[in-house]
């Protein structure tokens, strides 16, 4: 048997993502009330786990099925949409202090938000990537080399045209 690990395809690699951070959602559920540290370090986890994701996803995968997947547009503008949102709590979450007002709320509801990302991946974007044929374990490495290479959460951007039409202050 080799000592080379066998390559993965981008769906199992980004099913396996959904399953630990999955588990690491219900972990935080099951902490005590007073558990701060362990919150914030859990949390921040959390964070940066679905933030390597994300970027890999709409970098690597995300164009692939927009190329290859009919009907691919619709389906990657609303995980599009999706991840949006949930970058918008990460950076919230990021910025706060577990002792803080609503800092429990905001990671339950990033759980909520991912769960039904995920079920939409799953159920119908992941079987018409492999029904269209896409190069899943070449996708697959592509995905993991990209996740390798993230190390923080970055800072929050402005989105591109957010700023057109607004006056300059002085």
């Amino acid at each position: 048997m080799s000592s080379i690990a066998k390559p993965r395809d981008a769906v199992a690699l980004l099913k396996q993502d959904h399953d630990e951070v999955k588990a690491m959602f219900k972990q935080y559920e099951e902490l005590g009330d007073r558990a701060f540290a362990t919150k914030q370090k859990l949390a921040e986890k959390i964070c940066l786990e679905l933030t390597k994701h994300a970027i890999a996803e709409e970098e690597i995968f995300y164009p692939a099925v927009r190329a290859d997947v009919k009907e691919g547009d619709d389906l990657v503008d609303e995980a599009t949409v999706e991840h949006a949102s949930a970058k918008d709590l990460i950076a919230q979450i990021h910025a706060m202090d577990p002792h803080d007002d609503l800092y429990d709320a905001k990671v339950k509801v990033l759980g909520e938000y991912i769960d039904h990302h995920v079920k939409e991946e799953e159920e119908e974007m992941f079987p018409q990537a492999k029904k269209a044929g896409i190069d899943l374990v070449a996708l697959g490495e592509q995905i993991q080399a990209r996740k390798d290479e993230i190390e923080e959460i970055p800072p929050p951007m402005i989105p591109p045209g957010a700023m057109e039409g607004r006056r300059p202050s002085l």
